[in-house]
């Protein structure tokens, strides 16, 4: 969806140095990496399909890429080893997503920070009733997304500090599935 292309490219160019990001899929953020602001690239992604179909994406890359085929809950990565997890469409399919962002936090430096775009639960209480109607449906359709997960709240919930946040409703997006919450976040 051009709706949701326009929020990576927003987001994406703020992963600075050594950067990981968890839920790598099929790279659809790989265009956006400011390509002279990282030094390595761990891209954390369990399914091999997906691991497959980035390529095409990830062969101009001019920064090292090193595959992580481990889920979000097990990053094996020493404690304080990167400078930016950028976690993007992803917190609202981890099965133990409190577990996945406590490992994000455990590998982040002092200093560094999680950049984040996620979709989620919305304000409006008609659509947030839709979101909670539709979860299950949705869940199964869509390789385990939550429409009714809240990004602040799990980000903050994980001893993270929301440093920057822009929260809308994605422009041509079904509201559903489209209210967006973005930012950087610290330990």
């Amino acid at each position: 969806m051009k709706a949701i292309t326009r929020e990576r490219k927003s987001i994406v160019p703020k992963a600075k140095g050594r950067v990981l990001e968890v839920g790598f899929g099929s790279g659809l953020n790989a265009p956006f990496y400011d390509r002279e602001g990282i030094t390595h690239l761990y891209a954390l992604e369990p399914s091999a399909a997906m691991r497959k179909r980035s390529l095409k994406r990830i062969a101009d890359l001019p920064f090292p890429l090193e595959w992580l085929d481990l889920p979000g809950e097990e990053i094996p990565l020493p404690d304080e080893s990167v400078d930016t997890v950028l976690v993007t469409y992803t917190l609202c399919t981890i099965p133990d997503v409190a577990a996945a962002l406590a490992g994000m936090r455990r590998v982040i430096k002092p200093g560094g920070s999680m950049v984040f775009l996620e979709h989620g639960l919305a304000p409006d209480e008609a659509v947030a009733k839709w979101q909670y109607r539709l979860n299950g449906v949705w869940g199964r359709l869509a390789g385990g997304c939550h429409l009714n997960r809240d990004p602040a709240v799990l980000i903050r919930n994980a001893g993270f500090q929301i440093r920057s946040m822009d929260q809308h409703y994605a422009k041509g997006a079904p509201k559903f599935a489209g209210f967006m919450t973005g930012g950087v976040a610290v330990r």
